[in-house]
């Protein structure tokens, strides 16, 4: 899978709750330092990622606004758990598996059969409510998910005729925690089953900007790192903003608790000043 081609491209990968507040930590502390990454011609989001992509590609919402809308109280949000057990079982499925695409079946059944503490009507009205617009940006904008039954990759986009709503809800279908989203009668879990970033869809641009908040991959997961490498083969200019290891302990044990995301939010504000100069060079090449 892989872009069109053009200009510039922004990628923001998954990493739950705390991955939604650092990376719009990181936007907004890149646009005050004179980088507005808004500006990309295309926007990649996975998980999180499309969350904070479809906000940001809306054009309804500054850097600042969105920074400034993971700030606050979240103690009346529901905390989900992502815990040592669910892990577990990631890796006995990755271990039981001879490639890339049955692992992402053996995840995709996990899903299939897990019991989660919200339905799918549940779950697509919190991400209904998150997004300030439910309508494909004219800006282009590609959520990636996982076909629940076959393991291949799904891009949506605004040709694709699945609802926004729909898309980002299946991108953010986490496999044991989420119920899997129904979308043109299939099924589809989060795209980071895949990649971290999915960076490969951004194939074809030239100068592209890639903020992970998972930096690792994991067996036959490519990493971050992995896919930034290849774009730059195929001669982009690519940043990749990984969180450091300071930042890492605010998002603790528990990426999917609420409370974590303001911290995160002004984590990622902070270390955007070590970026800058790099993201500049890059984004004005």
């Amino acid at each position: 899978m892989s872009g069109e081609g053009g200009d510039t491209a922004l990628v923001l990968g998954g990493g739950g709750l705390t991955g939604i507040g650092w990376e719009s930590g990181i936007l907004y502390g890149l646009a005050r330092a004179g980088v507005d990454l808004s500006t990309a011609q295309l926007v990649v989001g996975t998980s999180a990622g499309s969350v904070v992509g479809a906000q940001l590609a809306s054009g309804l919402l500054t850097p600042q606004e969105l920074y400034e809308r993971q700030l606050g109280d979240a103690s009346g949000e529901a905390v989900a758990r992502f815990g040592p057990g669910l892990l577990t079982r990631y890796a006995m499925a990755m271990a039981r598996s001879r490639d890339a695409a049955g692992y992402r079946r053996r995840i995709g059944a996990m899903a299939l059969a897990a019991d989660t503490a919200a339905d799918e009507a549940e779950r697509r009205a919190v991400l209904a409510a998150r997004l300030v617009s439910h309508d494909w940006p004219e800006r282009r904008l590609v959520v990636t998910a996982v076909d629940a039954l076959s393991g291949e990759l799904a891009a949506f986009d605004r040709d694709s005729g699945a609802p926004l709503v729909d898309a980002v809800s299946a991108s953010c279908a986490v496999p044991g925690v989420w119920p899997p989203v129904t979308v043109g009668g299939r099924r589809f879990i989060d795209g980071g089953v895949r990649s971290a970033t999915n960076a490969d869809v951004a194939a074809g641009y030239r100068r592209v900007v890639i903020i992970a908040p998972m930096a690792l991959g994991a067996g036959k997961i490519p990493s971050p790192a992995a896919q930034a490498e290849r774009l730059r083969a195929d001669g982009a200019r690519v940043l990749l903003i990984t969180p450091t290891a300071g930042v890492r302990k605010i998002f603790g044990r528990n990426v999917l608790d609420p409370a974590r995301r303001d911290p995160a939010a002004r984590a990622g504000l902070a270390q955007a000043e070590l970026h800058a100069a790099e993201a500049a060079a890059v984004w004005a090449a």
